[in-house]
């Protein structure tokens, strides 16, 4: 079976509509497709960083990921069950990682080592699919652990980048105004 069916040609896509239980071809400058697309763009944007990490935030990404595609295939109208444990279990990681941080007291500049910059990359990647989400919910009824997850999914991409320049002895640059400086 071809990767390519042309039905996608003119600019239209297939979604599946479950209230009605019957595929709808939707505009792939919809709202609900500009989602769908940035959830993928972040996904696969976390498989970039895979290759430099730790066997157990590897097994973390992963999840991640899959969990990033059930929220793309809820979107696009599966019927899938996404449960609001996720998001514990991200807020679990966060508050692990935080126990060895210090205390935010700034802003802190993006960067770091290679793996640290490419997940503060993901991070604002995150941020802009939560946009996404949200802007999709004045059209669209979606379940709130979507929100929710994507929300702290940003969160701990945030700190996971801060203890991953802790683990290589990176320090933290604090952003100040110009005119501190």
């Amino acid at each position: 079976m071809a990767i390519y069916t042309k039905r996608g040609d003119k600019g239209m896509t297939s979604l599946y509509d479950s209230q009605n239980l019957q595929n709808i071809r939707v505009s792939k400058s919809s709202q609900i497709v500009r989602t769908i697309g940035t959830i993928d763009e972040t996904n696969s944007y976390l498989g970039t960083i895979f290759g430099a990490l730790d066997p157990e935030t590897k097994k973390e990404i992963q999840n991640i990921q899959s969990s990033l595609f059930t929220i793309g295939s809820l979107i696009a109208g599966a019927k899938l069950s996404f449960s609001a444990r996720k998001t514990l279990t991200l807020e679990e990681k966060i508050d692990k990682m935080e126990k060895v941080l210090p205390p935010l007291k700034n802003f802190i500049l993006p960067g770091g080592n290679e793996v640290a910059a490419k997940l503060h990359y993901a991070r604002s990647m995150a941020r802009r699919m939560e946009r996404e989400v949200v802007e999709l919910t004045k059209q669209e009824r979606l379940r709130p652990e979507i929100l929710t997850y994507i929300n702290r999914l940003s969160d701990y991409l945030f700190v996971l980048a801060r203890w991953v320049n802790k683990k290589a002895q990176i320090k933290e640059e604090a952003w100040l105004p110009l005119n501190k400086r």
